[in-house]
This record gives structure tokens, C-alpha cells and sequence, in this order.
């Protein structure tokens, strides 16, 4: 590694635990969230953040946005929701000399920043509008491409508990998701905390720590950043050995699993390592990486099979047992 990109990280390293800070003090006790919702964007990537309602997915969001220096759109997804409503649409106008021509009119897509709240509310054919924004940062509409402003991420809700009127998403989108990001409950100490910091009549105020410049900048950092043998192996022995034809693939995951994660997962899980490295100031990934980040990569990518749901197994207690069976000893040493 050169001097100049180990000071690149070392600086990167130092600005990132400020932002970290700052969306610590809006969003109380879910430091894991945060940081993963931060690898996401480090990453060039999609999060989904799946958890109750009033567990601040909503807040950090926006936190985000503004701690990141990013332009921010919002679109809270429902049944009646319609492609337009989300890309933008062409009207039809007639000028003073009484000619007529159609102008686009961006949607809400058109933001460095998009929170799609309740994604599955939407029904597929408003869902699959994002497909293309996701993965090439562009739309068509009417026949014309639309490039999408750089840098350009999406950061879904979804509530996991209310399912009627929903629609789940399609395995195709969940693909696009860099990182399925679980958001659970507060355990007593840091409710209370939560208590005395939201219910009084003054907020805490967020303020930007980077701009979207430096975010894209961070981003090539990451990709810069180099990775030794041994994680790179271990990514591979992980996401060949969750699925369930492959002959590394251990006993249960060939019983209890109907799919496993395909080549994006450990280009995925590649890319999270190296920016967790970043956010933990550190100047190359490591295996305890791959470890922590197994769960949030695969989590959306594998499907358990009738009987194992039958049983009520959860998959990110397979995935977590799996990552400690590959990776797990050789992190520890």
C-alpha cells in the first residue's frame, strides 16, 4: 500500500467517526444500524433497513442525508402508487406563440438520496421502476435515458410485521440491495435514554460532516483499498458453501435451503469489507470483517426451502453458524 492512500484512509477514517458521531446522537443505540447503513453508502450501494415502526428508520434517513451532505427524496410507498410518481413524468405544454411541446418533469428519483419508505406497500409493477435506477443509475422514459444524479442511493423501510396489502419484493430487487439492514428493539437502558432525548421540546440538530464530493471520493477510497488472500478465500468459501448445490455446501444448508446468494453477493460482500476497514479506521479488511458482515449481505439472497419454514428455522441463524464454521476459527486466531 502507498503512503498516500494509507493517509487517505487514515483522514477518511477520522472524518467518518465524526459522522458516525453525529448520527449517534439523533438516532440513540443502534450503533450497528448506523454503520451499516454508512457501509452501504461507502460501498456505492442500496441498503434495506427492515424493522417494527418507532425504531427511527425513518429519522436516520434523513439524518443521513444531511450528515452526508446529500440531496434527500422521499417517497412513501402505497397501493395507488404509480412509476410516474416515482421517475417522473413528460406533460404536455403549449408555449405563448400557441405551439406544443412535452417537457419532463422529474420525480422524486431524480435526489442523491432516496428513502423509499414501505417499499412493499408498492405493487410489482411500481416496484420494478426502481430496477433500472438502481442498478444504472438512469431511467428511460418515453424512449429518452435520464442519468440520475452522481452519487445516487436508495435506502428502503420495510415493516417485516404487518404483511396484508403488501407485496413482497421480487428476488431480482432484493439482489439490488447491497445490504439487508435488521432494526430491532432497544433493550430497556437505551429506551429510557431515548425517552428524555425525544420528548422534551428541544431535538438534537444534525449538522453535515462531509459533502456528496467527499462521499464519492470515499467511495473510490474503498475500492482502492487493498485485500489480503485470506479474506478474499474466505468470501468465496462463504457464499459458494449457502448454496445448496454447490459441493462445498455443508448438510443442513443443502436441506434447509431452496436457493442460495449468486456472484453479486461476493462482489457484495467484497466492497462491505473493505468500507467497514474504513468506518473502523483501519487500512485493509480483515476476516472478522466477513464474519460480521455475512449475515446483512446473504440474508436477502437465500431462501429456506417449505420444510425448514414449516420448522420455523431462521435463515440468519444458519447464515451466522456458517460464517463461524468457514471463517469464524481463522478470525479468531
Amino acid at each position: 500500500m502507498s503512503r498516500k492512500l494509507a493517509l487517505e484512509i487514515d483522514a477518511l477514517g477520522e472524518k467518518l467517526t465524526k459522522a458516525k458521531a453525529m448520527i449517534a446522537t439523533r438516532v440513540i443505540g443502534q450503533d450497528r444500524v448506523v454503520e451499516l447503513t454508512m457501509i452501504s453508502l461507502l460501498s456505492g450501494g442500496h441498503g434495506l433497513l427492515v424493522g417494527a415502526p418507532g425504531l427511527a428508520k425513518t429519522r436516520l434517513v434523513e439524518t443521513l442525508g444531511v450528515v452526508m451532505g446529500l440531496e434527500t427524496g422521499r417517497v412513501q410507498f402505497t397501493p395507488d402508487l404509480m412509476p410516474a410518481d416515482i421517475l417522473g413524468s413528460e406533460v404536455l405544454e403549449t408555449a405563448k406563440d400557441g405551439s406544443r411541446d412535452f417537457r419532463f418533469v422529474k420525480g422524486p428519483v431524480f435526489n442523491q438520496l432516496l428513502m423509499a419508505d414501505e417499499i412493499n406497500r408498492a405493487s410489482p409493477r411500481t416496484q420494478s421502476a426502481l430496477l433500472q435506477a438502481m442498478q444504472e443509475h438512469r431511467v428511460t422514459i418515453a424512449g429518452a435515458d435520464h442519468d440520475l444524479p452522481a452519487p445516487f442511493h436508495v435506502l428502503a423501510t420495510q415493516n417485516p410485521i404487518e404483511q396484508e396489502g403488501t407485496y413482497p419484493l421480487p428476488e431480482a430487487q432484493l439482489d439490488r440491495f447491497l445490504l439487508q439492514i435488521n432494526v430491532g428493539m432497544p433493550d430497556r437502558d437505551t429506551e429510557k435514554e431515548i425517552l428524555a432525548a425525544t420528548t422534551g421540546l428541544d431535538d438534537v440538530v444534525a449538522r453535515e460532516v462531509l459533502n456528496s464530493e467527499e462521499l464519492m471520493d470515499a467511495q473510490d477510497v474503498v475500492r482502492k483499498m487493498p485485500v489480503g488472500d485470506a479474506v478474499v478465500e474466505a468470501i468465496l468459501d462463504l457464499v459458494r458453501a449457502a448454496r445448496p448445490d454447490d459441493p462445498s455446501a455443508p448438510e443442513n444448508i443443502r436441506e434447509m435451503v431452496s436457493w442460495g446468494p449468486g456472484p453479486r453477493a461476493a462482489q457484495a460482500l467484497m466492497l462491505a469489507c473493505r468500507a467497514r476497514a474504513l468506518v473502523q479506521g483501519n487500512l485493509a479488511p480483515s476476516l472478522d470483517d466477513v464474519v460480521a458482515l455475512a449475515e446483512p449481505v446473504l440474508v436477502h439472497r437465500m431462501a429456506l426451502g417449505f420444510g425448514a419454514r414449516a420448522q420455523g428455522i431462521d435463515l440468519t441463524e444458519i447464515i451466522r453458524d456458517l460464517a463461524q464454521s468457514i471463517v469464524g476459527t481463522e478470525a479468531a486466531a
